[in-house]
């Protein structure tokens, strides 16, 4: 059992004062008001994922996303070192994203971060250290993130993934095994809902 250290690490996005906790499971999807949003972990969230990608009928989130600004900068939680990165070029999926390695209470942990900009991953090489708030990404725009509205999908697994990607959505019946292999992202981002 690993011993988080929840709220000692180092934030991923600075958050500002006020941002909205969006509630996904109503299938209202309108762009917030708020320049920042969350979006939660563990919810089910109809009619979201309407792309060939999810034919099979996934809709429950298994990371956090946070909404800001395109070119935001995105931040290694702990230290640790870059794992996979690359481009995954399916309409609605992660577009560019890094995976970092960290061990935590011992324990090796992965960290997706999602829906990057193309020059996140440009000179980026496999086992390359990172330190705590180092800036390793930037959140990217439509054409290079999935086409999705600018947000960073934050993920954490205790499996290796074997490559760039995981999956942030998953169907309702493996729910249950999908929370064990990729615990809350609140374990390291704190209580930010």
């Amino acid at each position: 059992m690993i011993e988080w250290q929840t709220g000692s690490y180092h934030p991923v996005v600075f958050l500002p004062d006020e941002y909205e906790v969006r509630d996904f499971t109503t299938g209202d999807y309108t762009p917030s008001e708020y320049e920042f949003d969350i979006g939660r972990y563990d919810e089910l969230r109809p009619g979201m994922y309407s792309t060939e990608l999810f034919s099979d009928g996934r809709f429950l989130h298994i990371g956090v996303d946070i909404g800001a600004p395109v070119g935001t900068p995105c931040m290694a939680f702990e230290e640790g070192e870059i794992a996979y990165f690359g481009y995954n070029p399916d309409d609605g999926d992660y577009g560019n994203v890094i995976v970092t390695k960290h061990l935590v209470d011992g324990t090796p942990v992965w960290a997706l971060y999602g829906h990057l900009s193309s020059s996140s991953i440009e000179g980026k090489g496999v086992g390359e250290k990172i330190s705590r708030g180092e800036v390793i990404g930037w959140m990217g725009d439509r054409h290079e993130n999935g086409g999705w509205e600018s947000h960073l999908h934050f993920q954490l697994s205790l499996f290796d993934p074997g490559t760039h990607d995981m999956p942030g959505v998953v169907s309702p019946e493996d729910r249950l095994e999908a929370l064990i292999k990729y615990p809350d992202p609140r374990l390291v981002l704190g209580p930010i809902y």
